[in-house]
């Protein structure tokens, strides 16, 4: 479950909380029927967090994929731009070939729409 310390009540609190009754005291039913949907919104609260927590997990594991490829493939393009002029024609389909994939990759890892 989530750790928030603001968060002072859970669903099961709710459930479980009593109230004195007094002789000008509120309808026992209206007050349960009124928790009742509270334990509901609490309950539903607390997927949606951990489902999000789920999420966020998962995207930051393909963050850092895609950063380990975009460097590998940026250290491979510098690589390709060193070698020496004779192989340079074959080089230069790799470099176009390494150049959209890193276009790609950019796209994906800093969010450019371009």
């Amino acid at each position: 479950m989530y750790n928030n310390e603001k968060i002072m009540l859970t669903a099961q609190d709710i459930f479980e909380k009593d109230f004195k009754i007094d002789a000008r005291g509120y309808r026992p039913q209206e007050v349960d029927k009124f928790l009742d949907m509270i334990i509901a919104d609490y309950t539903e609260f607390s997927a949606i967090i951990k489902k999000q927590e789920k999420e966020i997990s998962t995207l930051t594991s393909d963050n850092v994929k895609l950063k380990q490829e975009y460097s590998k493939l940026r250290s491979r393009l510098e690589a390709a731009g060193e070698e020496s002029s004779g192989t340079q024609s074959r080089s230069a389909v790799n470099n176009v070939d390494l150049l959209r994939r890193i276009s790609q990759l950019e796209k994906v890892v800093f969010g450019r729409n371009e």
